[in-house]
């Protein structure tokens, strides 16, 4: 059964797209064996792997995994006292280079403060075997030749092969160049035959040069002759090449028995680089189809947000949205042929496998996968002419099959269930089938073309109706799943689109059932209540937007007429108060004149000129002063809660408190800045009624809760303009030095939006668009400072 819901969910191309991601054969090996999970615990371990191999790509780009050899056979043949070759020796020394460099790697990137939990578990298993590294690269070259240096014999048993060459190639050319020898020879060339130099004479001239004989040419005129003169030299070369053959012997075997020392550890770092490698494998995957980790639970909730069908090319692909296990736990899907239903059920149960094989899927962030127990499906044409079945035999055997082994934590598919029989006996049937599934827990998803399916749903708890959408003006299906609305048929219509006579339409229509015909024109209500409801959410989203625009626009505009008054009502009060400076200073220069005519009158008493002070103070204007405003009650520092709205004092805006930095300060939120503000500065004015309140994560250092990527797709532009300024200032605080915003392709308008904003944000010092494997132009990279 297992074998079967792999095949027919096309698990085994899935894997074929991912296996050229592996490095190394030993990772194919992993990706070839790979199975689906039905432990949420492994699968949640599995995740956590390619999430962080993830991670390690988005930040540092790649990861050094060049030089990973498959020595699992050279090591055992090693432990059981077998010799190995230069080439499986230096696969060894290849490996253990590659676990060091990965090692040392991923040591680098804890001492940078990026938090990892799996990588440095697994490469704390590699133990650095430099000593056997550096002593199989010291007795081997890259092309697998043993060196001069392996052993101070080797280095005196070549000086003399290399004598002896000499000397005999010397006798030998000497006579090549001689004019008898000119005569003598077919060719004035030294060559080889079986291992020893020789010289191509003359038949007539044998006798001439003595010695032996060893080859002829085809024709006999030209014979291969080793001179008398050269047989000891030649004798004494092939005995010291016959020491050098059992010299690299000895090495070889000597490297053998160092590696026959160190075979649970090689074994062990064989383990971890395999499964590294599947890890980065499943990372690069997840990259080049811009998938995402799912949330994972194994209560059957399955909310797929814009999932897409991996081995569906992005050009043809119309992502879909698909929910189950919440409110419902059946889902019947009806629709048009050609419209997207079986396409909907593989997507389901790929995605499902994929998520239970520790994959990352191709769906939005925030999507949400079940560990189920065992995935069931019934999907195609099996027909089988060896067993003599019908297509009805057949998905009945494997329905019965489905029957027998269903459990509560099962998900089933059918596919165009009933099918291929009577339409009432059926249809009846899989009413009977779904009935039977429901009853067990399973969460069950189906397809059909039986309209008694739709009032089925309708009568049923926890069965909801879905639909793939058509378009009747176009002739063709969108593609787009709906949930919550069943299909509706379309043949009068796509009949009457074709020219079929109004006459022939309405005579086949009268034979049609009223039952029929009530669910059909409410099907038909629903879906107009649904595009109505779409197009008030668009508009009330759009109202939404432009209120919002005018609530900020209405906002600065009081801030700036406050201002203004402010600035105006104090330009009066200084104009005023200069008025009444001067005539306080003519006031006291008249006073001293009287004074001084009070020495020259002394009829002025002292008490008139007091008098005259006095009406002249009374005198004074009074300046109107602007009413002081109400202050509000400022609480005690306890008394602040997150949620409450405050006034920053030093710079007269308002914002909300996030939460309580420490004793003095609290971090308030203004706009799309968040600032620690000191309590002495802040100034309560109301607070929420209700007010939800979630527990924050504490930022420690490298923030564990800012992604390094941010998914704007579907967003409406002012939205995500607002959501990259509020990201950035998050990624900063985070510690990352490269984020990934992802725009889509598109119309490009989203695109450049982006690439505006990032060109004059404070915090970005570059950016560039995604590279092939990084997701091309549908993402820009941004570099922080």
């Amino acid at each position: 059964m297992q074998e079967r819901v792999l095949r027919v969910l096309e698990y085994d191309k899935m894997k074929e797209q991912l296996l050229p991601h592996a490095g190394s054969s030993l990772g194919k090996q992993r990706v070839r064996s790979l199975k689906p999970s039905y432990s949420l615990e492994e699968v949640q371990k599995e995740q956590s792997r390619t999430a962080e191999a993830g991670k390690v790509l988005r930040l540092k780009g790649s990861a050094p995994l060049g030089g990973i050899r498959d020595i699992r056979a050279s090591v055992k043949r090693a432990e059981i006292g077998g010799s190995l070759n230069a080439s499986e020796l230096n696969d060894i020394a290849s490996m253990i280079y590659a676990s060091r460099t990965f090692k040392t790697f991923v040591q680098q990137m804890v001492e940078d403060e990026i938090e990892l939990n799996v990588l440095p578990e697994l490469t704390e298993e590699i133990v650095p075997l430099t000593d056997l590294q550096r002593e199989i690269n010291q007795a081997l070259d890259d092309d697998g030749r043993v060196l001069d240096s392996a052993s101070a014999e080797l280095r005196t048993i070549r000086q003399q092969i290399r004598s002896h060459e000499s000397a005999v190639r010397s006798r030998l050319e000497g006579i090549t160049r001689s004019a008898s020898g000119r005569k003598m020879l077919s060719d004035a060339i030294v060559t080889i035959r079986n291992d020893r130099y020789v010289i191509p004479a003359k038949a007539e001239y044998r006798s001439h040069f003595g010695g032996i004989v060893h080859d002829q040419s085809a024709s006999g005129q030209t014979l291969f002759i080793e001179p008398e003169s050269v047989v000891q030299t030649n004798n004494q070369l092939r005995e010291a090449k016959t020491k050098e053959a059992y010299e690299i012997e000895r090495i070889l075997q000597a490297l053998s028995a160092s590696v026959s020392g160190y075979t649970y550890e090689l074994s062990s770092i064989t383990d971890v680089m395999t499964e590294i490698d599947f890890m980065f494998a499943k990372a690069l995957y997840a990259r080049s189809i811009r998938a995402s980790e799912p949330k994972l639970n194994e209560n059957g909730k399955l909310q797929l947000k814009e999932a897409r069908h991996p081995l569906i090319a992005d050009e043809e692909i119309v992502p879909i949205d698909v929910s189950l296990g919440e409110d419902f736990t059946s889902l019947v899907i009806t629709g048009p042929n050609t419209g997207g239903k079986t396409v909907t059920l593989k997507t389901v149960g790929l995605l499902t496998l994929m998520a239970q094989s520790g994959l990352q899927i191709p769906c939005m962030e925030g999507s949400e996968a079940a560990v189920f127990g065992s995935v069931f499906a019934d999907i195609g044409d099996e027909q089988s002419i060896e067993q003599s079945l019908s297509t009805f035999s057949s998905h009945m055997t494997n329905i019965v099959s489905i029957l027998e082994n269903v459990r509560h934590d099962s998900l089933v598919l059918f596919d165009e269930l009933g099918a291929g029989t009577d339409p009432t006996e059926g249809a009846a049937l899989a009413i009977s089938i779904l009935d039977f599934v429901y009853s067990r827990g399973a969460r069950t998803i189906a397809t059909t073309h039986y309209s008694e399916l739709k009032g089925y749903a309708y009568n049923r708890e926890g069965v909801m109706n879905a639909s793939v959408e058509f378009n009747v003006e176009t002739l063709r299906p969108t593609y787009r799943l709906l949930i919550g609305v069943p299909g509706r048929s379309n043949a009068f219509a796509i009949s009457e689109r074709l020219g079929l006579s109004r006459e022939v339409i309405d005579a086949a229509k009268a034979q049609i059932s009223t039952e029929t015909n009530k669910v059909e024109n409410m099907i038909t209500s629903l879906e107009e209540s649904r595009k109505k409801a779409e197009q008030e959410m668009e508009s009330a989203a759009a109202i939404r937007i432009e209120a919002e625009q005018l609530h900020q626009e209405l906002q600065e505009e009081v801030s700036r007429w406050e201002a203004e008054k402010d600035r105006l009502l104090q330009s009066a009060q200084d104009k005023a108060s200069g008025y009444v400076q001067q005539a306080r200073e003519e006031a006291d220069l008249i006073i001293g004149e009287l004074r001084e005519m009070q020495k020259n009158n002394p009829s002025i008493k002292e008490h008139q000129l007091i008098d005259a002070k006095k009406h002249l103070e009374e005198a004074e204007p009074e300046i109107a002063k602007p009413k002081p405003k109400p202050k509000k009650t400022k609480p005690s520092v306890d008394t602040l809660q997150p949620g409450d709205e405050v006034k920053v004092e030093s710079i007269n805006q308002k914002g909300h408190i996030v939460e309580k930095a420490n004793d003095k300060e609290y971090t308030v939120q203004l706009g799309m800045m968040k600032m620690k503000v000191n309590k002495d500065n802040l100034l309560y004015i109301s607070r929420p009624k209700q007010v939800e309140t979630k527990p924050l994560t504490a930022v420690r250092g490298r923030s564990a809760h800012v992604k390094t990527e941010l998914d704007l797709r579907g967003e409406r532009y002012e939205d995500a303009m607002l959501q990259v300024e509020k990201y950035l200032d998050d990624a900063v605080l985070a510690g990352y030095h490269q984020v990934s915003i992802i725009h889509g392709k598109g119309t490009g308008a989203l695109r450049k939006g982006v690439e505006a904003l990032l060109k004059t944000h404070r915090n970005v010092a570059e950016t560039r668009l995604g590279s092939q494997g990084e997701g091309g132009s549908g993402v820009t990279i941004a570099q922080l400072r």
